[in-house]
């Protein structure tokens, strides 16, 4: 039996949305690493933040991220050397696991699956401003960095409610292009910039949307984006200009991809829009056919 286009997107999305079984395992580790750093830190504040924190994480491919915010007397003037010094504690307590840093985080790699590798930010307490937590954050080049997952989380939780529900699934599908074609962009960039195309949409429509969306990307060259919120300044897409080359020739594959694919289905040609849409996403979307 075939499917329609929209099927079809309901079925990837079913499939990129993380299992209650996955969503356990992100979770099962919350405990043991959050007394860890209790008792070699002391802890302020130990919240869950990126895609899993925000419901746009991806089926086998999202990590899960935790923000730890640390006593200040804990934490050090070149952030490097904090992170360094959180890896080294939870090295001791998880041996077995190859726990390093991986800027701004440091990542433990429980198990096999991707879900159950936890990254930890560790942060400082700045104060609030609109209402928001904002911390410090490593930038990756020994300083610090204004970061406000509360109000990152807000801002794509309010432009989400307004259509119906749908950004948050819509930056689900960008991500999984990103994870399924390996291409170097940063998720966080992706959301924030997902979610400020949507501000200027009355309805969203996956496919029509995926489209417009890759094409912005590319014509904006992955340009770097300010803060919507006004906290973290200027956004880049990727960590290097070799990154950056690569994304943009994956992007720019993408969204030609995704213009035929919705060519396809103007014309009444829905078997060769799925081909398209499989194509973009490396064989992961549905085939035409249950």
């Amino acid at each position: 039996m075939p499917r329609s286009i929209d099927q079809g997107f309901t079925d990837f999305l079913q499939k990129l949305t993380p299992s209650s079984a996955e969503s356990q395992a992100s979770q099962t580790h919350r405990a043991s690493i959050s007394a860890c750093l209790k008792n070699n830190f002391g802890l302020n504040r130990f919240v869950r933040i990126g895609s899993f924190g925000n419901a746009t994480s991806v089926s086998g491919y999202s990590d899960v991220d935790y923000l730890a915010s640390l006593p200040r007397e804990q934490l050090t003037q070149v952030s490097t050397s904090t992170l360094a010094k959180v890896r080294n504690a939870l090295d001791i307590r998880f041996p077995n696991t190859g726990v390093h840093v991986n800027c701004p985080a440091v990542a433990v790699p429980f198990g096999t699956a991707r879900s159950e590798t936890t990254e930890i930010v560790a942060a400082d307490y700045m104060g609030d401003a609109y209402g928001y937590n904002i911390y410090d954050i490593a930038d990756c080049a020994g300083g610090w960095m204004k970061a406000s997952p509360d109000a990152h989380n807000a801002y794509v939780a309010s432009i989400d409610g307004k259509l119906g529900n749908k950004v948050k699934r819509l930056i689900r599908f960008i991500k999984a292009w990103k994870y399924f074609r390996s291409v170097p962009i940063s998720s966080f960039y992706l959301e924030l910039r997902v979610a400020k195309y949507a501000t200027g949409e009355s309805a969203i429509l996956y496919d029509v949307d995926v489209k417009r969306v890759l094409r912005m990307l590319a014509d904006a060259q992955l340009a770097n984006m300010q803060d919507p919120m006004g906290v973290s300044g200027y956004i880049a897409a990727c960590k290097s200009d070799a990154s950056k080359e690569d994304a943009l020739s994956k992007l720019e594959t993408a969204a030609t991809r995704a213009e035929n694919a919705c060519g396809a289905s103007g014309k009444g040609n829905i078997t060769d829009a799925f081909d398209w849409w499989r194509l973009l996403y490396n064989n992961e979307f549905p085939s035409y056919y249950y």
